[in-house]
């Protein structure tokens, strides 16, 4: 028993001349549309009005980019435009040890960092009249902020 197999099934059909049925209806809703514009603005403004209108419903009904049509094309940019975005950040991996130091060293090599000694920052707090003191727990008994005696 033989059965035929269609072929050239992603080809549409020329229904009306040498257009297709999307083809017609993208040209006959444009060439609609400007003449609606015609009759109800002058011309000198309706001129301006249908050249968008006209080349919107030529670039639906030919214009392909990348082989996907253009009504593709104007919905993803659409849907992109107007949609939600997610934005996600992704944490670079840790760096190995030895790594860290050899970026360390290049990066604060041009800076100068004093170091401060307790007894230059007690000076300080005392110069900026601070009045409780770190070590005000030291003083009471000899014991130190952790509790330990001296």
């Amino acid at each position: 028993m033989l059965f035929q197999v269609p072929q050239f099934i992603e080809v549409e059909d020329k229904i009306i001349g040498p257009f297709t049925f999307k083809q017609f209806i993208y040209i006959a809703g444009g060439a609609g549309i400007s003449f609606i514009l015609f009759k109800i603005f002058p011309l000198f403004i309706s001129v301006f009005l249908i050249a968008p209108v006209a080349a919107l419903s030529l670039a639906l009904a030919f214009y392909k980019m990348n082989d996907q049509p253009f009504i593709q094309v104007l919905e993803s940019m659409l849907t992109y435009t107007f949609g939600k975005k997610l934005y996600t950040w992704e944490k670079a991996p840790p760096k190995k040890a030895s790594e860290a130091t050899e970026d360390r060293t290049e990066d604060i090599s041009g800076l100068l960092v004093p170091r401060v000694s307790e007894g230059k920052l007690k000076d300080i707090a005392w110069s900026l009249g601070v009045e409780e003191s770190l070590y005000s727990s030291e003083d009471e008994g000899g014991k130190t902020p952790s509790g330990d005696t001296k």
